[in-house]
């Protein structure tokens, strides 16, 4: 017969959440949900990092791509899985500030209360580029020119709502300058225009444009973020502007309800893969830069980045050339 003591333990024990109680957290294997398609460069840093991080924890953490809706579907997928710390999220920031804006029925919901932040860990900067013959060198002369031709300067971009789309808005706001927003679908069509002379330059993610660069064939005058691999580069706000080009950056987040015993399990381990240097040096030449942030930063980082992209899209993105 159990005796009082041990009855009222019992009835303890069973009064917290099963997942406080369970200090040997993790205890089976991770999935990390990714809304991306397999194969590209980010999906490559979603596998490292998962990799890094089942070493650490001492559990598998397998990566699942779920791409799909501007990356809302892999998104929900995850806000709606248990409350268990067994289904991460790595994603980046287009579902999480840009969808909300352009397509608010498929992306119907709130990162920063549906989610956990864990922690931001990789940044993709995105570069404004011209042909290496442009009759300007820098973005000020890129301006001052602009004026001297007839019609506008015309940007490419990898389709309309992307980060290189709403950069040229976010250039033309912060420099005063009227340049026109060119949509294409994907990056491979708006660099061939570029190469051919049919458009005056592009913005896109560094990974594909950093071949082009480093070969010469087309000059880099502004990036949303510092890249080590191309420091001379300049943000705009390094050139005296006040907001700068809109990058790619990801992230790491749970299901909101998760307990906290989990995130104080999870955060010290991803900063551990962020500043891992074999990593960042694997991912570098892809153009994608390593860099670690607490769940404070990435938080302030989507709040902010959606408060200006809602307040730049002012009308419905043009259709796609």
């Amino acid at each position: 017969m159990m005796k009082r003591r041990d009855i009222l333990g019992a009835a303890s024990l069973l009064a917290l959440p099963l997942a406080a109680r369970a200090n040997d957290y993790p205890k089976m294997p991770i999935s990390l949900v990714t809304p991306l398609a397999a194969g590209d460069a980010a999906d490559r840093a979603a596998r490292l990092m998962g990799q890094e991080l089942a070493s650490l924890l001492g559990v598998a953490v397998t990566v699942a791509n779920r791409p799909g809706a501007g990356g809302s579907l892999g998104t929900q997928s995850v806000i709606r899985a248990p409350k268990d710390g067994y289904t991460l999220l790595y994603a980046q920031n287009s579902p999480l500030t840009i969808r909300r804006v352009i397509e608010p029925d498929a992306a119907n919901y709130d990162p920063l209360k549906d989610m956990i932040p864990l922690a931001l860990t990789t940044r993709s900067p995105s570069v404004l580029v011209v042909h290496k013959d442009a009759p300007f060198k820098t973005l000020k002369e890129m301006i001052e020119y602009a004026p001297k031709r007839a019609g506008s300067i015309q940007i490419g971009n990898a389709g309309p709502g992307s980060v290189g789309d709403i950069s040229v808005q976010q250039m033309n706001a912060a420099t005063g300058a009227s340049m026109s927003s060119i949509n294409y679908k994907g990056a491979a069509p708006a660099v061939t225009d570029l190469l051919g002379g049919h458009i005056d330059g592009v913005i896109l993610a560094l990974g594909a444009l950093s071949a082009h660069i480093r070969s010469g064939t087309l000059r880099a005058i502004a990036i949303s973020s510092p890249s080590p691999e191309f420091p001379a580069v300049p943000t705009l706000r390094q050139l005296g502007y006040k907001a700068d080009l809109l990058g790619v950056w990801f992230g790491f987040f749970l299901p909101a309800g998760v307990p906290q015993n989990v995130v104080d399990t999870l955060v010290p381990a991803l900063e551990k893969v962020t500043r891992n240097a074999s990593i960042s040096a694997q991912l570098q030449p892809s153009g994608i830069v390593q860099e670690w942030g607490s769940g404070k930063v990435l938080a302030d980082e989507i709040a902010n980045e959606y408060r200006v992209v809602k307040e730049l899209l002012g009308s419905a993105p043009k259709a796609a050339k």
